[in-house]
This record gives C-alpha cells, sequence and structure tokens, in this order.
C-alpha cells in the first residue's frame, strides 16, 4: 500500500509557555489515536512546537484506508423461523434493521448474521477530522474566542499548514483554510515560508529563523548556556522546569550574559535566584564553591546587531527586583528574629487550633522531647522550635513565600543563634517533596518531626481528615516525611510516645480519645505504598503490621528481615505451621497456659520441638534485644524439620485435657517466638 508523510502546523499566537510542551504532546497522542482508531498504519511520529506553532508529522503514513468487515449477530435461527419456516418479526426487524433482505443474511450459524464490507477511504479525506479532534481535546483549562467569531482555542490561531506528501490537503479547523504556508520568525523573517514537503517542513523554517524542534532548541540553549557559564568560570543553574519554559518562549534562541552589582551579594542568595528564575526566566551562575556570581544568562529572541543594547536592557530590569530584595533583607535585620513571634501571635493558623505562636510554642516542647530520645539537644531543639515560624512574618517572606525558613537560617545567623539552631529553621520543611533532602542535624530533625506530628494530630484532631481528593493540610506528605526522616536517618523514636506528648499539649482542643491511634495507624499506612514501590509483598507489610511496633525504624527493620526471610527455603512451609499454630490457638475455649509442663510431653516428636524452641529462645533472646531480626528468623528457620515431625505424629487435641493444654502451650511458645518479629503466618 502507497504511504507518504504527514505534516499538520496550527499557527497562532504566543501560546503559554509553561503548557506548550505538554500542548504538544497532547496534539500527537490525539493524532496517533485518530490514526490508530481509522487503521491507517504509519512508521513513526513526532511532534514540534515553538511559541507560535504545533506541528505532528507522521512519517509513512498510508494514503488509504484499508477495508474492513463487520458483522452483526440477530436473533437464534431457532426463533428467526416457525415451524412452517416462514420467518418471524425477529427475523424481519433484524433484516430491517441491517437495511438488506432476509435472503441476504448469512444463517449458516446459530444465529443469524449480516457480514458487510467497508470500504476503506482514503486518509486525505479523514486526516481533517483526526486533527480536529485531536485540538478539540488538548488538555486546556480556559479556551478564549476572537474577533467575531465563535471559535475557541487556547490562543487566536493565524494559519494551517496540512501536507500529504507534496500535496495539500484541503481543509478548515478552528476558522483556518489548510494550505502550504507557515510564517517565519516574528523580526528576522516576518513574511511567509513555503513548506515543499512534510520532510523538509523543519529546514524550511531554520531558513526563516525558525527551530520548530522543541527538543532541539532546548539542547541549543542547555549547551550554549553552559558554554557561556564555563567562560565565566561558574556553572549554570538549569532546572529541568525552567529550560522548557524559556524554551517555549524562544523560536531562535541567543544565550547573552549579564551581569550585576556585587554588593547584591550580600542579600541571601536564594533570595535572588528565585527572583531572576522566577520573575526574569534568568539562569543565575554559581563559582566552584556553590556561591551565586554576580552574572546571570538571558535568552533572547532574535540575533541582534548590537546584544550591548539586549544586555544593557536586562540588566536594568533585573535592578530594581535584586533592590527590593536588599531592601526587604535589610529591614528584616534591624531587629531580633524572634520579635516577629509578636506578631505572629496575632495570626491564625487554624481557627480551633490557635495561632501560628501558638504552635510555635507546641512545636517547641515537642521537639525537645523528641531531640531527647534521638540523641539531639533538647535546649536547642527548644530554641529552634521557638524560632521555626518567625521567618513567615519577615518582609523577605512577604515578598519571597518559597523563601520560607532559608530566610529564618539568614536571619538566625545574623543574630548569634546556635548553627544547628539555624539550620532547623530550613530543615524543618524537609523533605520538601518525594525523594527531596532529609535535615542534615538532629535539631532539625526533631523540629521536622515536632513540626509534623503537631499538624497531624491537631488536624485529626479537630476531625478535618483528609478524603480521597482533598488534603488541604498536606497531611499525607507529613506523615511520608515523618516516616522517611525517622527510617532513612535511621533515629529511634516511640511514634506512640511522641504523638501522645503533642495530644496533650492541645488539651481539650483536640478530641483526645483514640487520637493517638488514629494518626499512628494514618502514619503506618504511608509504609504500604513504599514498600510496594520497593518491591516487597504487601503481605510482608502486613505480617509486621500485626505485631504493631511503635518505632518507624524498628517497623522498617522487621520488614526488611522478614523480606530476607521469605527467601530462605524454609519459609513457606514455616508461614503455614505460623497459621496453623494461629488458628489452633484461636479456637481455644480454655486459657493456653503459660508454662511447659515437661513431664506431660508424651511424645519423642513434641518432646523434641520443646528442647529447639527453648534453645531457640535462649539464642534469640540477644538477637532481638540489638534488633537483629534477620539472624533471629534465620535462626527460627532451624525449626522446620521439628515442626514437621510434630504435627506429623503428634495430636495437639488428646484425648487428656492436661496433655491437651500442654501442647498448646508448647504451641503458644512456638508462635511467640516468630511474633517476636512478625506475624509470618500472614505470609501463607
Amino acid at each position: 500500500m502507497l504511504a507518504l508523510d504527514f505534516l499538520v502546523e496550527l499557527g497562532t499566537e504566543e501560546l503559554p509557555p509553561k503548557a506548550l510542551k505538554r500542548l504538544a504532546e497532547a496534539f500527537l497522542e490525539g493524532v496517533e489515536k485518530g490514526l490508530n482508531e481509522a487503521g491507517l498504519a504509519y512508521e513513526s511520529t513526532r511532534y514540534y512546537a515553538a511559541p507560535r506553532r504545533l506541528a505532528v508529522f507522521v512519517e509513512q503514513l498510508a494514503t488509504q484506508q484499508p477495508d474492513r468487515t463487520s458483522q452483526m449477530d440477530g436473533p437464534p435461527v431457532k426463533a428467526a423461523f416457525d415451524a412452517e419456516g416462514q420467518p418471524t418479526q425477529a427475523a424481519l426487524g433484524f433484516a430491517r434493521k441491517c437495511g438488506v433482505e432476509l435472503s441476504e443474511l448469512d444463517q449458516s450459524g446459530p444465529r443469524l448474521r449480516h457480514v458487510q464490507t467497508i470500504a476503506g477511504q482514503p486518509a486525505a479525506e479523514l486526516l481533517p477530522q483526526i486533527v480536529d479532534n485531536a485540538l478539540a481535546a488538548l488538555p486546556i483549562p480556559k479556551r478564549m474566542r476572537w474577533g467575531a467569531g465563535k471559535t475557541e482555542f487556547v490562543r487566536p490561531t493565524q494559519w494551517l499548514v496540512m501536507l500529504q506528501g507534496d500535496s495539500m490537503i484541503p481543509g478548515e479547523i478552528l476558522s483556518q483554510q489548510a494550505g502550504r504556508t507557515s510564517l517565519g520568525h516574528r523580526f528576522h523573517h516576518p513574511g511567509e515560508v513555503r513548506i515543499s514537503t512534510p520532510a523538509s517542513y523543519t529546514d524550511d523554517l531554520r531558513q526563516a529563523h525558525v527551530i520548530a524542534d522543541f527538543a532541539e532548541r532546548r539542547e541549543l540553549i542547555r549547551q550554549r548556556v553552559e558554554q557561556l557559564a564555563a567562560e565565566q568560570q561558574g556553572t549554570a543553574i538549569i532546572p529541568d522546569d525552567l529550560l522548557d519554559e524559556v524554551t517555549a518562549l524562544v523560536e531562535w534562541p541567543v544565550p547573552l550574559v549579564c551581569s550585576f552589582e556585587e554588593r547584591f551579594l550580600d542579600v541571601p542568595q536564594e533570595a535572588l535566584i528565585s527572583t531572576m528564575q522566577d520573575n526574569q526566566k534568568y539562569f543565575c551562575l554559581l563559582d566552584a564553591n556553590g556561591r551565586l556570581l554576580p552574572r546571570f544568562i538571558t535568552v533572547a529572541n532574535i540575533e541582534s546587531t548590537d546584544p550591548a543594547q539586549i544586555i544593557a536592557g536586562n540588566e536594568k530590569v533585573v535592578r530594581p527586583r535584586l533592590t527590593d530584595a536588599e531592601f526587604f533583607f535589610q529591614q528584616d535585620k534591624k531587629h531580633p528574629l524572634e520579635h516577629n513571634n509578636q506578631r505572629l501571635a496575632s495570626v491564625v493558623f487554624q481557627a480551633q487550633l490557635g495561632s501560628v505562636y501558638d504552635k510555635a510554642v507546641r512545636v517547641s516542647n515537642l521537639a525537645a522531647f523528641i531531640a531527647e530520645r534521638i540523641g539531639g539537644d533538647p535546649a536547642n531543639a527548644t530554641r529552634a522550635g521557638l524560632l521555626s515560624k518567625c521567618d513567615l512574618a519577615s518582609e523577605m517572606v512577604g515578598e519571597f513565600p518559597e523563601l520560607q525558613g532559608v530566610a529564618g537560617y539568614y536571619y538566625a545567623q545574623h543574630d548569634g543563634e546556635a548553627e544547628d539552631v539555624a539550620l532547623a529553621l530550613n530543615e524543618q520543611y524537609m523533605p520538601r517533596g518525594a525523594g527531596a533532602e532529609l535535615p542534615s542535624t538532629l535539631t532539625g530533625a526533631a523540629v521536622a518531626l515536632a513540626d509534623k506530628l503537631d499538624t497531624l494530630v491537631g488536624i485529626f484532631g479537630i476531625g478535618m481528615l483528609p478524603t480521597g481528593s482533598k488534603d488541604p493540610y498536606a497531611l499525607r506528605r507529613a506523615a511520608l516525611g515523618v516516616l522517611r526522616i525517622l527510617i532513612e536517618k535511621r533515629l529511634e523514636l516511640d511514634l506512640h510516645a511522641a504523638l501522645q506528648t503533642a495530644v496533650n499539649q492541645y488539651g481539650a482542643a483536640v478530641k483526645g480519645e483514640g487520637l493517638v491511634d488514629q494518626v499512628q495507624e494514618f502514619i503506618f499506612d504511608r509504609l504500604r505504598a513504599r514498600y510496594e514501590d520497593e518491591g516487597i509483598d504487601v503481605a510482608v507489610y502486613q505480617s509486621v503490621r500485626a505485631v504493631h511496633p511503635h518505632s518507624p525504624l524498628d517497623f522498617d527493620q522487621r520488614v526488611q528481615a522478614v523480606q530476607a526471610f521469605r527467601r530462605l527455603p524454609e519459609a513457606e512451609a514455616l508461614a503455614a505451621a505460623n497459621k496453623r499454630v494461629s488458628n489452633i490457638l484461636a479456637k481455644s475455649e480454655d486459657p493456653v497456659p503459660e508454662v511447659i509442663d515437661p513431664a506431660l510431653l508424651n511424645e519423642a516428636a513434641e518432646q523434641t520441638l520443646a528442647q529447639a524452641v527453648q534453645a531457640a529462645e535462649s539464642d534469640i533472646g540477644p538477637l532481638a534485644a540489638d534488633r537483629q531480626y534477620q539472624a533471629s528468623l534465620e535462626r527460627l528457620a532451624s525449626l522446620r524439620e521439628p515442626v514437621d515431625s510434630f504435627f506429623d505424629q503428634v495430636l495437639v487435641n488428646a484425648e487428656d485435657p492436661r496433655i491437651k493444654a500442654n501442647r498448646y502451650a508448647l504451641l503458644a511458645r512456638l508462635r511467640g517466638l516468630f511474633l517476636g518479629v512478625a506475624d509470618i503466618s500472614l505470609l501463607g
């Protein structure tokens, strides 16, 4: 079958830069979906995207839709004809529905069947609708109208190109008649550009100062920015989101180095970087020590004959923003950071839970409690907690909200606070996202844990539990943060005790009954997804959950041990035996004795098992004390043979009630050994 390349390009006014890449990807997905549904074969596809255009290129697209057959089953043949062989109303109705005579229906099978061959249509007739559908399905939150028409799109459309091979495909989409004429760069080549063939698209536009390939433009910017940074003896900060946005702003990128006054370097560099990246879309430069250089790189959309004019213009624009940051920083330093708590006393944290200052006091007390238990300095944790929210009332954070914590660190340093206290003011918000950095200090870890636990207890305590779609206080993220800090930094903390302390601080402001268990369950629930991501079976998680550890670190150590145990050849049999033991003990109507009476061990197999259990208890005691759970389970794996022999040779429910009770006691001791790590009966 004949195949030709296909190209569609929709020209528009400047598209929203943050959405450009996603729009282009969705356009490509929509076209692919339409082609597949139409049965039009092709070799490959790709999208192109620039500020004023979205395009899709399809390589070797079939020019003709293949013929296809459709079949429709009707009533059973037995119901289609009466005893005299005359057609029933069911048969006649089915024939009318299919638009054919009854004789044309297939009567050879159990049901009447209508088989129809549908001739394939030319691709040129199908493509305009496929493109239109793809554009209509783009993820555009708010569409706009323009002129007197009722057409809606993310931006006003300006032109449309649709080519199949070297032929134009006629059609109208979004008020634009298809042609083969595009437009070049708004300044370098404002005139029309004739697209010869789909394959020549990028070259034709390149001659008009447009690099249509988003990925090519992005890589060109990245390489040139890195090169210019190296020439300035620095390294460029190139966040992916910023690089994508800059790529979406320019058709012909020309990176240029600009500078600002060195006096601005006295301002926290995070504030300078933030304003230059977020407001001006500049790439900042760092020296070898990670300090900000008084340089930045802007990406122009024009190859100027006098680039100094562009550089001067950008330097002029950025100066007021840096001056603002400098002013806020100087104003904030005029009084100690702690004074901001006076303002926070009148700022509501949550209507039922008091002010932000009230929260800082609770965090301070809870951080001290936690620091003492994780090996930190309670005094420094107390101080850091008290200062933890102060920068929220600063001028700097008022202008740059993303600097909360960072600003506090600089102001605490300026006030002469201990280094770990200053660091904790920033580290309290860690981790800021999935896989993000954790606190580096124990003081920071204590404050971060206290802040998250206080929020969890408070919001749960007033009944504002997160739902499937709503979690306004980011409680799931807080719970995950607690787990990551304790597990990855290997910090031992009794979560139940810490939560109880948090509840006690709230007093009557929260409904305390059952609150500690509720919040602890919520936190440990987050571990399930974490372990699934790590490839750990949910049964392993549930086996540990069943023994209710209070320490996340302890929980994780048990999970890792059980995961390793599952790989042992004895694991499956011991899990099954534990399940059997659990079921037997659950059916016991009488209390199970705590002590085994050796005199009542009549069978050799039960004597052997009792000796093996006693020996295992002696061996496992020191291992359990050191939380060497994996070693404990490896030791318990040796019980497989005596356990199997016991169940093969011994009748647990003996007629003599004393012997029966003694055997129950033996099984309870056996089960208790495993429950010291996890309920492995759940692994079966």
